[in-house]
């Protein structure tokens, strides 16, 4: 079983960084300030501001962020400020086995994914695809909010993950299965391939979700997974939306579900609000979960905190 973080509770500090594409500082000192009207203490990295082109600083500075936060006892959350794109140059500049003794909760998506994969696979702990700091904002549904502060703070198991009222889940191949869940967005996925962090299915649920790539792109992304075995080994899938993905060719996101992911032949639930969507479930990396597409559920069978 792996790690768990403490609980977070109203008066909590939180660490900010940013680990991939910079962000304006207008934009961090607004959300920011509706995170503290939350009720949440704040702590800055020194690079939370950073610019170097596309990236926020460098690997090493933005590492350096990250390994500060997990060392720091104030901290209880860590919160990247956005994804966007160089997570993974941070990766071989982290110290997982200090990481693992400091657990921390961590949340994001977009390319922060590959590093919520990592650090359930290098230092057993448990981490969440929810909300990152660009997201305390006033106009973010309630849904996403209940969703963060139920995983961060609640230990009651086991738990249904639902999507919000009127979105249905839909299974399109039957199965009842249950393992840890792993995954999240698909670009950030591939990129890991072939790395030494390259992601682990094996006896997993694998989670995908993707944005902003025409159909015929996102087909070479999950081809690219099942060249590399991603789909042999993992028990279950989760497809999640593809958020502003166009067609190509006449081809639909849900017609590459239908011709692509369908006859992999594992159980597969669809249509999970996540990620890059207006609504975003939160799905703890690591944690157990049960995948029943027969009835259209997915069970979160132990807390993501204690």
């Amino acid at each position: 079983m792996a790690i768990k973080p403490a609980s977070l509770q109203r008066g909590d500090t939180v660490g900010i960084v940013t680990l991939g594409s910079p962000l304006d500082a207008v934009t961090i000192n607004e959300r920011i300030a509706f995170l503290q009207g939350m009720g949440l203490q704040v702590v800055l990295g020194n690079y939370v501001y950073s610019q170097n082109g596309f990236l926020a600083g460098t690997d090493e500075q933005r590492a350096e962020d990250l390994m500060r936060m997990f060392t720091d006892t104030r901290v209880k959350m860590i919160l990247p400020t956005r994804g966007g794109v160089g997570v993974g140059g941070i990766l071989p500049h982290l110290d997982y086995s200090l990481i693992s003794r400091n657990p921390k909760i961590i949340s994001g998506y977009s390319d922060i994914s590959i590093l919520l994969n990592v650090l359930y696979q290098f230092s057993d702990m448990v981490t969440l695809h929810s909300l990152l700091l660009v997201d305390f904002r006033a106009d973010t549904p309630p849904y996403n909010f209940e969703q963060f502060f139920t995983a961060t703070s609640s230990t009651v198991s086991p738990r249904p993950i639902l999507n919000p009222p009127g979105i249905p889940l839909v299974g399109r191949v039957g199965g009842n299965v249950s393992g840890p869940i792993v995954g999240g967005n698909l670009t950030s996925i591939v990129g890991s391939i072939g790395t030494p962090f390259e992601i682990d299915t094996a006896g997993k649920i694998i989670f995908i979700e993707e944005t902003h790539e025409p159909i015929n792109t996102v087909y070479r992304y999950l081809e690219h997974m099942m060249l590399a075995g991603k789909f042999d080994d993992c028990i279950g899938i989760v497809m999640g939306e593809c958020t502003e993905c166009p067609n190509a060719y006449g081809k639909s996101y849900d017609d590459l579900i239908n011709e692509f992911i369908v006859p992999i032949g594992k159980p597969l639930i669809t249509n999970l609000a996540s990620g890059h969507g207006y609504y975003k479930a939160a799905i703890p990396i690591g944690c157990r979960v049960n995948l029943n597409s027969f009835n259209n559920t997915i069970t979160l069978l132990e807390p993501a905190v204690r």
